[in-house]
């Protein structure tokens, strides 16, 4: 894989993570543009090196919130923290269990099948759509709308429906604060991207003498900052109701798609 190929997957990966357009449906996309399913290797830790840009630049944007939730988990008095940590266990639980046990059936997915991504986006474009047309609430997200959450990003893991999109939009649908919607999606997925690269480092054996490794350092610091910004700028237009052009734009991307995948 060439640097240019990586540098654009990164600035795809970095700005789709956060915008709910669907990362992994884009990534496809590139894939099949560049002519390549970047398999094997370096098409492994190039995954890895570019979910590992998108979850640090999480943590930058969401810095002073994380340090207010460790520091209130530690302490003996029951407190807000406490309960959003438990909320954000209790929303992993479904895709845990779909990681696994569906893993391969999963992984069989990712295959550059643009008729299955440009579907998801189509209907990616309908959750939107439908969430942006309900009336804005103030509620908060409780043990019960966390699990249904986390249902809603276990179904994410297809390839074009959009993880931080879904999550939102369902969380917008059952009377959730827009702020807090988009708080809770961004940080609820956290635990999952680090357990999932630690589990691809262990499940791997060992890493390869003639590793390219200039791309993946590309790929990495591309994702690492377009994440950072594309973060921040999901945050404001979910706070300001704009997330109607999100929808238009995954019904034109997931139709051409769906017809360069069908003909």
């Amino acid at each position: 894989m060439s640097s240019i190929e990586a540098l654009v997957l990164g600035i795809i990966q970095g700005l789709t993570e956060f915008l709910p357009i669907s990362s992994s449906g884009h990534l496809e996309i590139g894939k099949a543009l560049f002519g390549t399913g970047t398999i094997g290797q370096e098409g492994l830790f190039l995954t890895l090196a570019l979910h590992v840009g998108t979850a640090l630049s999480t943590l930058v944007v969401f810095l002073p919130e994380i340090g207010t939730l460790f520091k209130g988990m530690f302490s003996t008095k029951k407190n807000e923290s406490h309960a959003f940590v438990l909320k954000i266990i209790i929303s992993m639980i479904p895709a845990v269990l779909v990681g696994l046990f569906l893993e391969k059936q999963i992984t069989a997915l990712f295959d550059q099948n643009l008729i299955l991504v440009g579907s998801m986006l189509l209907l990616t474009g309908i959750i939107l759509f439908w969430a942006e047309k309900t009336p804005k609430a103030t509620g908060e997200v409780t043990s019960r709308k966390a699990f249904f959450i986390g249902i809603v990003q276990a179904i994410a893991i297809l390839p074009g429906i959009s993880r931080s999109g879904s999550t939102i939009a369902s969380a917008l649908l059952l009377g959730v604060d827009r702020e807090k919607a988009a708080r809770f999606s961004f940080l609820m997925v956290l635990p999952l991207i680090f357990g999932s690269m630690a589990k691809s480092i262990l499940d791997y054996e060992g890493i390869p003498m003639q590793l390219d490794v200039l791309p993946l350092i590309i790929g990495f610091s591309a994702s690492f900052i377009t994440g950072i910004l594309a973060c921040k700028w999901m945050l404001l237009l979910v706070k300001k109701s704009q997330l109607i052009y999100f929808s238009v734009y995954c019904f034109i991307v997931g139709g051409i798609s769906l017809f360069y995948g069908l003909f």
